[in-house]
């Protein structure tokens, strides 16, 4: 699982390096694998200041001393027509590698009888936008000689976690977000791309079918899809995404491909719900139909490969033909493109055994349904359809006309008995009620007390995005794990069972 420290920080704003929270998350959570710094190649730019500029007679060139915090002015020709005395820029010094360049190496040269001991950049020689017209000015109090990378938002870290089949609600950067903020004690919040987005309608509802807009939703197989939102925006521009947007896929190693579909990854990556967008243009009479595979129905499925189904397959249908794999993939033939100007926005709830057959059957697998096969947060889906509706709008354009919700989520699991007597007993040493309760309670659970004999015990209820926890000793485990292993004694001690003799 690949996470944007960025990213999270966005979710969690936590004062730590990444270093450091990867470290904590790998203590408490998961199994931290490797970091990676994703603009590396930035690391020798650091922040100069002008403080003395002329113009070099008969050119568009000036003369520059700059304060590079080395305590010695450097001299530095520049062709930016925008150089001004007391601004702060990027300062790439001699020998450093210039990432807009194609890799050209900053050397030591006379220019117009002027020496050049470094070089002030444009965010288009940083590789940080398409603007080379003039040098990049810095809005910041970092004094010179700063690393860039301490100053703009472009020092994102990759970190690899390991995260186990029992805890797929780890697989997106919000759920790694909850640890942290359990952990860290800093308050969980959207990110700021999350806030103020457009307002979609209230939803139509039906147990197995609904219709609203011109367009219908029909479920014909209630065990594979339990259930299955879908938002009708209509108005869209594809094309590029806002840097922000592209920025955030960067950091977890997802490519842009245009604003609509980079909204569905955000989607996946950031929330962990598997979406898809549909090109609603193409959906014969406007329906969605989820059914099974008819025996020999082909489907060109958008890596480009025509797969010949069976009836064991979940497919998305309209009236005519399957358009996707049901959590698996979607269809050439209803892809989003340049033309795509109205769209059908897909989040459903997917039976996890019914994903992992189809994806068997089709011989295709891809993130979607590594998370469906591993579970989904069954109480989220109409909370994520407004999010992946409003954000396509925000960068998109358009306007949510309709959401359709049919058919209805699976029932949560019942609450588990913990008894603190229970827990002191499996992991060695008692923990306190309180702790416990606050515990628990940070990473969602709900704990109602139930004392009896004096006992101290409580009816736990997780939260509808942790379907591992099921059991006492599951809960004893997130007790456990959240205290610190390494908190807790590792000699053997008199009362625990054993066949060994002393």
């Amino acid at each position: 699982m690949k996470v944007s420290h960025e990213w999270l920080r966005a979710f969690v704003p936590h004062g730590l390096g990444a270093q450091e929270i990867g470290r904590l998350l790998s203590a408490h959570v998961a199994t931290l694998e490797g970091t990676e710094a994703l603009r590396a190649d930035l690391a020798p730019f650091v922040v100069g200041q002008v403080v003395h500029s002329e113009k070099i007679p008969e050119t568009r060139l000036s003369f520059n001393r700059v304060d590079d915090g080395s305590g010695q002015l450097l001299e530095v020709v520049c062709g930016a027509p925008n150089v001004q005395v007391g601004t702060k820029y990027p300062l790439a010094r001699v020998g450093t590698s210039i990432p807009g360049k194609g890799g050209l190496v900053i050397e030591r040269r006379k220019i117009r009888g002027f020496t050049s001991a470094g070089m002030l950049c444009s965010a288009a020689e940083l590789g940080l936008g398409e603007d080379a017209d003039g040098i990049l000015p810095l809005d910041t109090d970092a004094a010179p000689g700063t690393p860039i990378l301490d100053v703009l938002p472009t020092g994102d870290v990759r970190l690899e976690f390991d995260v186990l089949a029992n805890r797929p609600d780890l697989l997106s950067q919000l759920g790694m977000a909850r640890e942290a903020s359990a952990l860290t004690g800093v308050a969980l919040q959207p990110p700021s791309e999350l806030r103020d987005l457009p307002a979609v309608p209230a939803a139509v509802h039906g147990a197995r079918e609904a219709s609203a807009a011109g367009v219908t939703v029909r479920i014909e197989d209630a065990e594979g899809c339990p259930r299955y939102c879908a938002a009708i925006i209509r108005g869209v521009r594809v094309g590029a995404s806002p840097d922000w947007l592209a920025a955030r896929l960067a950091g977890v190693g997802a490519r842009s491909i245009n604003n609509v579909v980079d909204a569905t990854n955000y989607a996946l990556h950031g929330l962990g719900q598997p979406v898809h967008a549909f090109d609603l243009a193409t959906l014969a009479e406007r329906t969605i139909v989820v059914r099974r595979a008819r025996a020999g129905e082909v489907l060109t499925t958008l890596d480009g490969q025509a797969r010949t189904l069976d009836p064991e397959v979940l497919v998305i249908a309209d009236a005519a033909r399957a358009q996707a794999i049901a959590g698996v993939m979607g269809g050439q033939d209803s892809e989003v493109g340049e033309g795509t100007t109205d769209v059908l926005l897909e989040v459903a709830y997917f039976d996890a055994r019914r994903v992992r057959a189809s994806r068997r059957r089709a011989g295709v697998s891809s993130d979607a349904s590594y998370r469906f096969e591993r579970g989904i947060d069954r109480g989220a889906t109409l909370e994520r359809l407004a999010q992946a509706a409003g954000l396509i709008a925000a960068v998109a354009g358009g306007t949510v006309e309709a959401v359709l919700d049919v058919g209805a989520a699976p029932p949560s699991h019942p609450a588990v008995r913990l008894r603190a007597a229970r827990v002191a007993r499996v992991l060695g040493e008692p923990v306190d009620a309180p702790t416990i309760e606050r515990l628990l309670g940070a990473i969602g659970f709900t704990l109602a007390a139930e004392s009896a004999d004096e006992e101290v015990a409580w009816l736990v209820t997780p939260p509808s995005w942790r379907d591992d926890v099921r059991r006492e000793i599951d809960l004893i485990e997130e007790v456990a794990r959240l205290v610190g292993f390494d908190r807790f004694p590792d000699e053997l001690r008199a009362f625990r069972p054993g066949t060994v003799p002393d």
